[in-house]
């Protein structure tokens, strides 16, 4: 989300508050661990730049949808509940494989 061309709507909520919840989830788990090194913990714990930034882009988008009225955010969340579902079983999505892991490390000739 760092990304200057990123953009949001209301279809992404769900995922952007999920995502806020396991960034504050992490920062707290990290935090209770008394036996990581503080270099160790401070790398691996979300920055709160990150975590503000989330908070922003839910407050934005559920900030324009409160201002819409009673109708249109009916017929706003109806609309992103079908845009969810249908990315959730888009069909036309390229799948690209995973290279399998070479098991086998290269024999001396």
């Amino acid at each position: 989300m760092g990304c200057d061309h990123y953009s949001t709507d209301i279809s992404y909520l769900p995922e952007l508050s999920a995502y806020l919840d396991g960034l504050l989830r992490q920062r707290e788990r990290l935090r209770s661990m008394t036996e990581a090194d503080d270099w160790a913990r401070a790398e691996a714990t979300p920055s709160e730049e990150e975590i503000a930034r989330v908070r922003r882009l839910i407050r934005r988008v559920t900030e324009e949808v409160d201002q819409l009225t009673d109708t249109e955010r009916a017929e706003i969340q109806q609309a992103a509940a079908m845009v969810r579902q249908t990315r959730q079983g888009f069909l036309g999505m390229p799948r690209i494989p995973q290279p399998l892991p070479d098991l086998r490390p290269e024999r001396p000739a």
